[in-house]
């Protein structure tokens, strides 16, 4: 088949499936869940608290440390970075505070789905626990076709923006900052992921418990760096980022699509997609958490979309819009992703370097993260058996992945991740009386 009629079939399907109908969907279940379920947000710090304790005699595979690390291993990846910075190029600064808000909001979802994902759990033939939305369609609602579904979209999709397009990423940072080959940059990761997901959960939870804080603290402190350096327009940053996000004419000073439909269209979108609540893909991993109770797992997991999208995602689009205020050289309206590493520009010597770092970081972690839940969904449609060989094919994909162009397999994965939201939706909503009662019987 014409490998140019695939790409603009999905370019089309990808547009229909993130335009405004799937937003509206996502961010309505996001504030239904939030109104539902009595603001879950206001106790972030005691999610934070049950994140770093341990838990005894509870069933489980995993820490809950370890499953927000997992968690969140797949979730702050490259949109964290390159995302923002494309929402703010096409809906302007404005577009900050939408993602920002997503985030906020999205937090009650992430909750909801790792609750139903726990308390719907089960065990497999090895003794080890498995859930998520898949579960929670079965279990929870009798349903047979859409646990099916969810699975082969969560499957596909692993293999499309959980290892190809992250080894891609991987593979251009490399090459551009060391020179280095993009087929060894390829081998060398791949060597590296298969070392780590043939060691299955704990192997993938150990690993990204140690990497997950130390990519995220790395990359944050090089952003709070900057901010210090551009402290002198943080104030008028945050001016023109709520401004920019309520107004109904463009702003001036050259921003390209400030109004507030656009932006409020990018900002909520790459929200969204950045944190993935609503996705289920996280709630596949919470379950695996040793846990006395689904509303403890829940709170730790709503935790991972404050740290994806309201502290890092928010960080990184204050360091761009100080910096273009601070250096008006910078075209905020420049949409080749280029514009986090122009802010970088203003560490001498080690910004680009904190960058590369970062991004590295995130693209691996990324994609231990979704092995696993592509592992789960082959398991639940056709048994453990057939791991070992998903975990080999899907090693050859962050290979092939590092030495190819993706753009069609962008698309690909986009659509596979809007589909396996759908599924996932349904449930959330259709179960939100369960999620409510479990949280008055447990939360106090």
């Amino acid at each position: 088949m014409d490998s140019n009629f695939l790409g603009d079939f999905f370019s089309a399907f990808n547009q229909i499936l993130w335009g405004w109908p799937m937003i509206i969907i996502l961010i309505g279940t996001h504030v239904y869940l939030t109104i539902r379920l009595r603001f879950p947000q206001r106790y972030i710090l005691k999610a934070i608290k049950l994140s770093v304790s341990k838990e005894r005699g509870s069933d489980g595979d995993i820490s809950p440390l370890g499953a927000l690390m997992t968690s969140l291993a797949a979730t702050v990846g490259t949109g964290n970075i390159i995302g923002v910075a494309t929402a703010i190029s096409l809906g302007g600064p404005g577009a900050v505070l939408w993602c920002w808000l997503t985030g906020v909001f999205g937090m009650a979802t992430k909750y909801a789905e790792a609750l139903l994902a726990v308390k719907y759990r089960e065990k497999n033939s090895d003794g080890q626990m498995a859930g998520g939305p898949m579960y929670v369609l079965r279990n929870g609602m009798n349903l047979r076709i859409l646990p099916i579904l969810f699975c082969i979209f969560t499957a596909l999709a692993a293999l499309g923006i959980g290892s190809m397009v992250q080894a891609n990423a991987l593979s251009l940072v490399v090459g551009e900052t060391l020179g280095i080959s993009s087929y060894v940059t390829g081998a060398v990761v791949a060597l590296l992921v298969a070392l780590v997901v043939f060691f299955g959960i704990k192997g993938i939870a150990r690993t990204c418990t140690f990497f997950v804080p130390f990519m995220a603290v790395f990359y944050v402190l090089g952003c709070v760096t900057i901010l210090i350096l551009n402290h002198a327009y943080l104030a008028d940053s945050l001016a023109l980022i709520v401004k920019s996000a309520f107004s109904v004419e463009a702003v001036g000073g050259g921003f390209l699509g400030s109004s507030l439909m656009v932006a409020a269209r990018y900002g909520i979108a790459r929200g969204l997609f950045s944190n993935e609540s609503g996705m289920g893909s996280a709630p596949i991993v919470a379950a695996a958490a040793k846990s006395r109770n689904p509303v403890r797992q829940a709170l730790v997991s709503s935790s991972a979309t404050f740290w994806d999208t309201v502290v890092i995602c928010a960080l990184t689009g204050l360091v761009i819009v100080s910096s273009c205020l601070a250096n008006p050289s910078i075209d905020m309206s420049a949409s080749d992703g280029t514009l986090t590493y122009k802010a970088f520009d203003s560490l001498p010597y080690v910004g680009h370097a904190i960058l590369a770092v970062g991004i590295f970081s995130f693209a691996f972690s990324t994609i231990l993260g979704w092995s696993y839940y592509a592992e789960k969904s082959i398991e639940y449609m056709a048994g453990v058996r057939w791991i070992i060989p998903y975990r080999i094919l899907f090693v050859v994909a962050v290979f092939v992945g590092a030495v190819i162009k993706l753009q069609v397999v962008w698309d690909f994965a986009d659509c596979m991740n809007a589909l396996m939201a759908i599924p996932n939706l349904i449930s959330l909503v259709f179960l939100a009386k369960v999620a409510v009662a479990e949280t008055r019987r447990f939360l106090k």
